[in-house]
């Protein structure tokens, strides 16, 4: 999935990979001891709308973030949340959780989660 001309993640697994992708995860989120508490005072459907749209964006498909929420600015956006090293772990392994649920191709997993492990890592701040 690397030379120009291959097809996007977004373009093998379409909205409805990434709303399943997404959806698998936030419903995991409530329960949760470790992030659960982080979410409290966030609207749990406009969260899943805004990962939904980011990802998306991120792999390929239509610019719907950009469009309505401008640039990622991903340490900015989460510098009001604690992400420790075990907000990052859980994280990691609740959307490990949720792709394992999703009938995507192997490397398209593979390829996903290197992205959100690299992604949380960026994210920590304490």
């Amino acid at each position: 999935m690397s030379e120009p001309n291959d097809p996007s993640i977004y373009d093998l697994i379409g909205d409805e990979g990434f709303q399943e992708l997404v959806h698998n995860f936030y419903q995991q989120i409530p329960a949760d001891p470790i992030l659960g508490p982080l979410y409290e005072e966030v609207d749990l459907q406009e969260a899943e709308q805004r990962l939904l749209d980011f990802l998306i964006f991120r792999f390929g498909g239509p610019d719907t973030y950009l469009r309505e929420r401008g640039h990622p600015r991903l340490r900015m956006r989460h510098a009001r949340f604690p992400v420790t090293q075990e907000a990052r772990d859980r994280w990691i392994q609740l959307m490990e959780n949720a792709l394992r649920e999703c009938d995507f191709l192997p490397d398209i997993k593979q390829t996903l989660m290197k992205y959100f492990e690299d992604a949380a890592t960026f994210l920590r701040n304490s």
